[in-house]
C-alpha cells in the first residue's frame, strides 16, 4: 500500500500549482451560481377556478413577467429547439460545433452569431450582461455546464420560455402569449408558437407595419424546417403560414379587477387560482353594469356584489365595484369598506331572542312611540302599530320593535355575541354604539356581513345533515383561494353560537314577508327561486344593503356613493334588492332550507297573539318553535272579563247578580298599544264599558303617549323666533271616555275620543294630572325645557 501512494505523492507534488489551480476552478465551477437564479420581482397572476385567466397587475419593475411556467407547450418547445438549440437535449451546456461555426461566421462575414445554447441564453438573462465579448461567453460556458447539473434540461427549458424578453416590456413565454394574442400559451397554434420562438431572437420585429416581412420570413423559415424535420405535415405547415402575424398587444383580461387588485396587495408576484367561477363572475359584471345604468340617474355611482358557497366559504362571485363610473371612486373596492350597516343585523338578534326562549316566532312586541335616554327610534314610514308579530317586526324591517327588543336582550350581552360572529369590524366598546347598533349605528363591510349570513345558513345545513351536530367554527373568514380549505373544527352537539331551530324559524321569517313597511314593490321579487333575505338602509340614506341566503349561496350586494353621499330614495328595497334578485336568478336553483325537527318542539301558542297559549286563549295552533322557546310565559294579553247578560258592559259582584253574569275571553292590550294597534286592526275590540253603578277596578284604562314618564319636553323654535304649542297625548281603554286635563291642579282642558290637547306651555316643571269622566285619575311630573339654538 505504502509503494502505491508513494508515485502519486511525488507526481502531485510535481503538479502541485496545476492541481491547485484546478481546484480553485472547481471550487468556482461548483459555487459560480446563485442560489435564485432569477430574482427579478414577478407580476401578479389571477387565474378563475378552471385556470383562466382574469386579472394580472404589473410587476414592480414595470415589465409584464408572469411567475415562472408550470411546463413548457410541446408545440413551443419543438419551435424553439429548432430555431435556437437543435441539440438542447445532448451537450452539456454548450455546442462546441455551433461555437465554432460562429467564430469561422463572425471572422468571414459582416453579420454575428453568437453560437450559444438555450442554457447559455438562460445564464446571460441571469447575468443581465449585455456585452457580447469572448471573455464573458467564455462565462457563460463556465455556468452553463454547473446550470446543467443543478437542474434538469426541462426546468433550463422553462426558465428560458419564463425569462426571455419579447419585445417593449413583455418578458416571458406565457406573458407573450396573452399580449400578442390574447390566449394562454398551451392554446397557441404551430404559426404562433413559431413567431413566439423567432421573436426573442430580434424583439424589435414586433412593432407592427415595422420590418413585417422580415418577421414573415423568419417564422415562415422555422415553419418550412418543421415540416423538412416531420414534426408538422404539409396540410399543418400550409394553415401556419397562413396565419396572421401579431400586431398591437392585447389587454389583459381584467374579470374581476378589484379582487385582482385585492390579491396583488396580499399575494404580491404570485401566480394565484382563486375560486372565482369565470361564466358567474362575467354574469354579474352584466348586471352590476345594467343596474349602474340605472341608478345613476338619481346620481348613485358605486355598488358591489358578493357571492359566497355556504358549504366551503368559497368566493365565487366578486364585483368591488361598477364597472363604469371611474370619476366616482369605482376604483374604491367597497366589498372590503365599513360602512353602516343599516338593518342588516336585526336577524342575528331576532335569532339570538329565539335562541333563548325570550320570544316565539309570531310573539307580539310593542311598536309604540319610545324614547331611552334621550334616544328616540323611528320607524322608517314614522308610524307605528302598537303590538306587531316579532317575525313581522323582522320581515317588515320595523326599528322601534328592534330597539325595544335590544334593551330587553341586552346590549352587551347582543355585542358578545357579534363578536363571536366574528363581526371584527365592531371594534369599540358598545356604549359607543348603545341601542342604535341595530339600526345602523355601527359600521361593517360587505365582506364581514356576507360570511355571518353565510354561517348561519351553513350552521342549519350542517345540523340537518350530520345526526344534529354542530361545527364550532361556523363563523369563519371565506377565502378567494380554490386550493385552501376552511378548517370548521371537530363536530359537536351544542350549538356554538345559534341553534339550528332559531335560525331556521329566523330564515322563514325572512323569507315569508321580508318587505319593509310602507313600499308594496316586493311583490315583484317573489317569481324567483326562495331565499332568505333582508335589506338595510342607512341613516341619511347613503347605503343601501341587501343580504341573502339560500342553502347554497350567500348573496350580499350594496349600492351608494363611495365619497358618503346620501342620495334621496337609495333604499335597500329600491337600490339593492332588485340587483340582488337578478344575482339570484343567475344561480342554480337551490332549494329551502330542511326543517330541523331535533332543534324544534311543537307547542299551542295563541294565535292572536303567538305567545304560548294561556287557560284564557279561546283560539289556539299548534307550532313548531325552537326548543328552548318553551322557556317563554303565556300570553300575557288575554284575560276573563265578566259581562252582563247582553253581554255589553262590564260587571262585578257588588253591582249584579252572580248567577247573571257571563264570563267572556277577552285579547286585552294596554293603553298605549291598543291606542296604536286598534288604528291598524279594525277586528280589535276594545273593553266593554262598565255597567251604569259599577266601579272599574281597573288601574290601567289611561296612559300618557307623550311626554313618557321622565322624558323632557323640548319646545321647537319657529324660524328662531315664535315657541310652538305642545301637543299631549294620552291613551284610554274606552273610545267614548271624556278626559278632562290639569297643570299644576289648574284645569287647562278636556278631550272626547282623540285625547290630545295642544297647549301653549312655558318651560318649567309642572305635574299633569288627568281624571276621566268615571274618576280615574293619573298624574305625572314633566320638565318643559328650551331646544337648543344649536
Amino acid at each position: 500500500m505504502k509503494d502505491f501512494w508513494s508515485p502519486v505523492k511525488k507526481k502531485a507534488a510535481k503538479h502541485k500549482i496545476k492541481l491547485g489551480v484546478l481546484g480553485i476552478l472547481l471550487v468556482l465551477w461548483l459555487f459560480c451560481l446563485p442560489k435564485n437564479l432569477f430574482g427579478d420581482p414577478t407580476s401578479t397572476v389571477v387565474n378563475a377556478s378552471d385556470g383562466s385567466l382574469i386579472g394580472a397587475r404589473i410587476a414592480d419593475d414595470g415589465q409584464w413577467r408572469f411567475p415562472q411556467l408550470d411546463s413548457v407547450p410541446n408545440r413551443f418547445e419543438q419551435c424553439i429547439l429548432m430555431f435556437e438549440d437543435e441539440y438542447f437535449y445532448k451537450h452539456p451546456g454548450f455546442n462546441p460545433i455551433s461555437i465554432i461555426k460562429a467564430i469561422g461566421h463572425n471572422l468571414t462575414k459582416e453579420t454575428r452569431r453568437g453560437g450559444s445554447t438555450l442554457t447559455q441564453q438562460v445564464i446571460r438573462l441571469s447575468r443581465k450582461n449585455q456585452s457580447r465579448t469572448y471573455w464573458e461567453k467564455c462565462i457563460e460556458i463556465f455556468m452553463a455546464t454547473r446550470l446543467e447539473l443543478r437542474y434538469s434540461k426541462e426546468k433550463i427549458l422553462n426558465l428560458y420560455a419564463s425569462h426571455t424578453p419579447y419585445g417593449g416590456n413583455v418578458v416571458g413565454l406565457e406573458t407573450a402569449a396573452w399580449r400578442y394574442f390574447g390566449i394562454p400559451a398551451h392554446e397557441l397554434s404551430w404559426g404562433q408558437s413559431a413567431a413566439l420562438a423567432v421573436l426573442p431572437n430580434a424583439p424589435a420585429l414586433i412593432f407592427p407595419g415595422r420590418n413585417e416581412q422580415e418577421f414573415l420570413e423568419k417564422r415562415n423559415r422555422l415553419l418550412e424546417k418543421l415540416r423538412e424535420k416531420g414534426i408538422i405535415d404539409q396540410t399543418t405547415y400550409e394553415l401556419a403560414v397562413a396565419e396572421p402575424l401579431p400586431q398591437k398587444p392585447f389587454p389583459l383580461p381584467d374579470v374581476a379587477p378589484h379582487l385582482t387588485e385585492r390579491i396583488r396587495i396580499e399575494h404580491p408576484g404570485e401566480r394565484i387560482t382563486t375560486s372565482i367561477q369565470r361564466p358567474l363572475q362575467q354574469q354579474l359584471n352584466l348586471l352590476a353594469e345594467r343596474h349602474y345604468q340605472q341608478l345613476k340617474s338619481n346620481e348613485i355611482h358605486n355598488m358591489a356584489i358578493l357571492v359566497l358557497d355556504v358549504e366551503s366559504r368559497k368566493v365565487l362571485g366578486y364585483v368591488g365595484n361598477s364597472p363604469s363610473g371611474k370619476a366616482h371612486g369605482n376604483y374604491v373596492d367597497i366589498i372590503t369598506k365599513n360602512r353602516s350597516t343599516g338593518s342588516t343585523l336585526k336577524p342575528f338578534l331576532f335569532a339570538s331572542l329565539l335562541d333563548e326562549g325570550e320570544v316565539l316566532p309570531h310573539s307580539l312586541v310593542e311598536d309604540v312611540p319610545t324614547v331611552i335616554n334621550g334616544y328616540n327610534p323611528q320607524n322608517f314610514d314614522r308610524k307605528h302599530v302598537g303590538a306587531v308579530p316579532v317575525s313581522r317586526a323582522l320581515s317588515r324591517s320595523l326599528n322601534v320593535p328592534a330597539v325595544r327588543l335590544l334593551r330587553e336582550y341586552g346590549l352587551q350581552k347582543f355585542y358578545n355575541k357579534l363578536h363571536k360572529m366574528q363581526l371584527k369590524s365592531l371594534d369599540r366598546p358598545s356604549s359607543y354604539y348603545g341601542l342604535s347598533l341595530i339600526l345602523g349605528g355601527a359600521e361593517s363591510s360587505l365582506w364581514e356581513v356576507t360570511q355571518t349570513y353565510a354561517g348561519m345558513a351553513s350552521t342549519l345545513n350542517h345540523f340537518v345533515s350530520n345526526s344534529s351536530t354542530y361545527f364550532p367554527n361556523e363563523f369563519v373568514e371565506p377565502t378567494y383561494l380554490v386550493h385552501e380549505s376552511i378548517g370548521f373544527g371537530s363536530q359537536q352537539f351544542d350549538p356554538p353560537i345559534l341553534g339550528a331551530g332559531a335560525i331556521y324559524s329566523t330564515f322563514q321569517s325572512m323569507y315569508e314577508v321580508n318587505r319593509p313597511e310602507g313600499d308594496e314593490n316586493w311583490h315583484f321579487f317573489d317569481s324567483s327561486q326562495p331565499i332568505a333575505w333582508k335589506t338595510g338602509t342607512s341613516f341619511g340614506f347613503k347605503d343601501a344593503w341587501a343580504v341573502g341566503v339560500t342553502p347554497k349561496y350567500a348573496i350580499g350586494v350594496w349600492a351608494g356613493n363611495a365619497d358618503g353621499e346620501g342620495r334621496p330614495g337609495l333604499t335597500g328595497i329600491t337600490a339593492a334588492a332588485p340587483l340582488l334578485f337578478d344575482v339570484l336568478d343567475a344561480l342554480p336553483q337551490s332549494g329551502w332550507f330542511q326543517e330541523p325537527f331535533d332543534d324544534l318542539v311543537e307547542v299551542e301558542v295563541c294565535a292572536e297573539s303567538g305567545n304560548r297559549a294561556s287557560v284564557y286563549c279561546d283560539t289556539t295552533k299548534k307550532e313548531f318553535v325552537p326548543t328552548h322557546g318553551t322557556r317563554s310565559g303565556p300570553c300575557p294579553y288575554h284575560q276573563q272579563l265578566f259581562l252582563d247578560a247582553s253581554e255589553q258592559f262590564r260587571v262585578n259582584s257588588d253591582c249584579y247578580p252572580l248567577e247573571n253574569m257571563v264570563a267572556k275571553n277577552w285579547f286585552v292590550l294596554p293603553p298605549v298599544l291598543e291606542y296604536y294597534y286598534a288604528s291598524s286592526n279594525p277586528n280589535y275590540k276594545p273593553l266593554p264599558p262598565y255597567l251604569q253603578g259599577c266601579s272599574s277596578l281597573d288601574n290601567q284604562r289611561m296612559e300618557f303617549i307623550y311626554p313618557k314618564k321622565n322624558e323632557a319636553v323640548l319646545l321647537p323654535k319657529d324660524l328662531g323666533t315664535t315657541i310652538s304649542d305642545v301637543i299631549l297625548k294620552l291613551a284610554h281603554q274606552q273610545s267614548d271616555a271624556t278626559v278632562y286635563w290639569y297643570l299644576d291642579e289648574t284645569y287647562v282642558g278636556k278631550t272626547e275620543n282623540f285625547h290630545e290637547l295642544l297647549l301653549d306651555i312655558q318651560p318649567g316643571e309642572y305635574t299633569l294630572t288627568v281624571v276621566d269622566s268615571e274618576g280615574n285619575r293619573m298624574q305625572q311630573q314633566i320638565e318643559v325645557r328650551r331646544a337648543s339654538e344649536n
